[in-house]
C-alpha cells in the first residue's frame, strides 16, 4: 500500500502517529497544501528523495504548511501522484527527478492556478519544440506557474573527485550511475574532472572506472533501488583495482557501502547528502560526500509560496551560492584541505571551471 503522509507545524507528533497508520492529519494553520511527488527509490531513500523532503519538513516546522508526499514506485505513477495533489487542491506541487519532467509541463500547462517546483529539471531547452505526443512545453510565460530546481553539482563532483585521486592508494577509483540521464552523469562528469585536475596538477596518472566524459558512456544499473545492483558493481570496480566508489544511484549506493564495509577493500562517496548524517553506520568507510542542497532550494520555493511572491523560472544551485558542496573528507591532511577549498574559492568565482 502506498504510504501517505501529513505533518502539521501544530501536530508534529500527532501526525507522525496517523501517517504510521497511513492516515493524515488536519490542515495546518496557515492552510497551505504542499506535495511531493517522489522519484524511483522511495521516500526513505537516505538520498535524493528524503533529502528534497527535508525542505518541506523544514517548511511544516518553520512556515506551518501542511506537507504530504506520495511515492512513485514506476514511472507511471507520476502523472496518477501529480493529478492526486491536482484533485486535493494542492497549492505547491514538488517533483523530484529528471524523469517527471514531461509530466510536470503537461500538467503545470493544464493547471495555471497551481504552481509547481521540480528538482533537476528546467525548461527553456524546449520551449516552442515538440514535446510529447504532439504537446509543446510552452513558452516561458505558459510555464510561469514552475520553478526548475537545478544544480551545478558537477563543482561539487570535482571536489570529489580531487579528494579521491589524492586519496586513492591503487591509483584507481571509480563511479556508476543509476540510470543515464544528464542529472546523474553531471556527478560523473565533476568527478572525472576533478580526477584529471589532480593529476595535472601533481603529475599523477590516477584512473576513473565507469565513466568517458567524452565518450559520454559509463557503467550504470538501471534502476535506483537494487542494493544488490550496489554490491555487485562495488565489487566489479574493485576487482579491477579501483578503491574508491563513488556510486551517483541512491539506495543502490547502499549496497555499494554494505560492501565495502564487509570486506574493507574500499571506500565510499555519497551523493545528495552527508552519508555519515543520512547513513551513520558506514562512516567508517566513508570518505566524503557530494552535497546537492535539494532541501534549501525547495524550502525557498515554499517560502516563497507562503510569502505570495513565488514566481517561475529556473533557480541554478552552485558552490558560490552554497547550492551544492563538498562533505568534509576522511582523513584528510593540512595541505587537501588547503587545495579543496582554494579550488572551492576557484570555482567559485569562475576562476575555475569543470571541463
Amino acid at each position: 500500500m502506498k504510504k501517505i503522509y501529513f505533518v502539521s507545524a501544530l501536530l508534529i507528533i500527532a501526525s507522525m502517529v496517523l501517517a504510521a497508520c497511513g492516515g493524515s492529519a488536519a490542515p495546518a494553520a496557515g492552510g497551505i497544501k504542499v506535495g511531493q511527488v517522489t522519484d524511483l527509490g522511495g521516500i526513505d531513500d537516505k538520498s535524493f528523495n528524503a533529502t528534497a523532503y527535508a525542505g518541506i519538513e523544514q517548511a511544516v516546522a518553520e512556515l506551518g504548511v501542511e506537507g504530504k508526499y506520495l511515492e512513485s514506485t514506476q514511472q507511471a505513477d507520476y502523472n496518477k501522484n501529480i493529478q492526486q495533489f491536482l484533485d486535493e487542491d494542492t497549492d505547491l506541487i514538488v517533483t523530484v527527478g529528471f524523469l517527471l519532467g514531461v509530466d510536470t509541463a503537461v500538467a503545470a500547462k493544464a493547471n495555471p492556478g497551481t504552481n509547481f517546483a521540480i528538482v533537476d529539471y528546467a525548461y527553456p531547452d524546449c520551449f516552442g519544440t515538440d514535446f510529447v505526443e504532439g504537446q509543446t512545453c510552452g513558452s516561458a510565460t505558459e510555464l510561469s506557474n514552475v520553478l526548475g530546481l537545478v544544480f551545478a553539482i558537477d563543482q561539487a563532483g570535482f571536489l570529489a573527485g580531487y579528494a579521491a585521486a589524492a586519496s586513492t592508494e591503487t591509483g584507481k577509483v571509480a563511479t556508476f550511475g543509476g540510470i543515464n540521464i544528464p542529472p546523474v552523469a553531471a556527478f560523473m562528469i565533476g568527478y572525472e574532472a576533478g580526477v584529471n585536475y589532480y593529476n595535472a596538477q601533481k603529475g599523477t596518472s590516477v584512473e576513473v572506472l565507469g565513466w568517458d566524459t567524452a565518450a559520454n558512456a559509463g557503467s550504470f544499473t538501471g534502476n535506483f533501488d537494487s542494493l544488490d545492483d550496489g554490491r555487485s558493481f562495488a565489487e566489479s570496480f574493485v576487482q579491477e583495482g579501483a578503491d574508491i566508489v563513488m556510486p551517483v544511484a541512491g539506495p543502490v549506493g547502499l549496497g555499494s557501502a554494505a560492501y565495502c564495509q564487509e570486506t574493507g577493500s574500499c571506500k565510499i562517496i555519497g551523493v545528495d547528502t552527508d552519508w555519515t548524517v543520512s547513513s551513520p553506520e558506514y562512516t567508517d568507510i566513508i570518505l566524503t560526500s557530494v552535497l546537492k542542497n535539494m532541501n534549501v532550494a525547495v524550502y525557498d520555493a515554499i517560502k516563497a509560496q507562503v510569502d505570495g511572491t513565488f514566481a517561475g523560472g529556473v533557480y541554478v544551485g552552485t558552490i558560490a551560492n552554497g547550492g551544492v558542496g563538498l562533505a568534509d573528507v576522511a582523513g584528510a591532511s593540512a595541505e587537501l584541505k588547503a587545495e579543496l577549498e582554494a579550488i572551492r574559492e576557484a570555482l567559485g568565482n569562475g576562476s575555475l571551471t569543470v571541463q
